[in-house]
């Protein structure tokens, strides 16, 4: 081919790619603004809320930052007396991703509930932690529960559903349990687990675990009875909640928290 038509095709497919890139209206997309809710250093920006305690109070030092981490321990407790407890971010959001990593450490407290073992989670649409009354155990919420595989070596998925005071829809139908398993691999050990949970307000929200969806579901609403102690003007049965608080658990079983950040979907 002749050198010059070659330049000038060259020249030519140039032109045209400025000019598409230059169409007026069009603009090329932000890229993603993930921002980091724990500064690696104090508990600045969040607020503790322990059963049996009046919120703020951080009894036992039970969430506490060491190594860049949030850890999670009972070495101060003495009777575990059902203090469960959460870490609230202090700004609500609707829609978002959050992703962390997880890992559970050493043994559960030995007072605490034998289900607590290998077991705590993150909760969204959370009530505000300054609503709860001194003697609710559990925040109205939805639970990411985070389980780790135990001795038996039997499957023992993670990324599941539970619902303290509330209800979701599942597979198109209102799904009144308690907890609903994902499909989630089993995860022994202390290794850490990388999480993500995906929430669109109320229309949709999305659990993965390690990059790979586990479970979704639609329409998380208050309803139910395993939270208690709550002030009655903060439920009312078949409320859709669409957005609140999250929180880190403490159930009894030692477990540290890293890598917290949070792009925010609702613009």
């Amino acid at each position: 081919m002749n050198k010059y038509l070659v330049l000038l095709i060259f020249f030519s497919l140039g032109a045209f790619s400025c000019a598409q890139e230059d169409i007026p209206g069009e603009e090329a997309p932000d890229e993603e603004n993930w921002v980091s809710l724990f500064n690696g250093e104090n508990l600045d920006g969040w607020t503790v809320k322990i059963h049996h305690h009046e919120t703020g109070v951080n009894f036992g030092n039970t969430f506490r930052v060491e190594d860049g981490m949030i850890k999670v321990r009972y070495d101060e407790y003495g009777d575990y007396n059902e203090q469960f407890g959460h870490l609230y971010y202090d700004q609500p959001f609707s829609h978002y991703r959050l992703v962390l990593e997880y890992r559970f450490v050493g043994e559960m407290e030995p007072t605490a509930p034998e289900y607590v073992i290998r077991n705590s989670g993150i909760m969204i649409h959370a009530q505000d932690p300054r609503n709860m009354l001194v003697g609710q155990n559990w925040p109205i919420s939805v639970e990411m529960q985070f389980l780790g595989g135990l001795e038996d070596g039997q499957p023992r998925t993670t990324g599941n559903m539970c619902s303290p005071g509330t209800h979701i829809v599942y597979e198109g139908q209102l799904d009144t349990r308690h907890c609903i398993n994902s499909t989630s691999e089993t995860y022994f050990g202390d290794q850490w687990v990388h999480a993500e949970i995906e929430v669109h307000g109320d229309s949709l929200v999305i659990h993965k675990i390690e990059g790979e969806e586990v479970l979704r579901y639609t329409q998380p609403q208050m309803g139910g009875n395993v939270a208690s102690g709550y002030d009655p003007n903060e439920f009312e049965e078949g409320r859709i909640l669409s957005d609140g608080f999250i929180a880190l658990q403490s159930e009894g079983q030692p477990i540290d928290f890293r890598n917290i950040q949070l792009l925010d979907l609702s613009k």
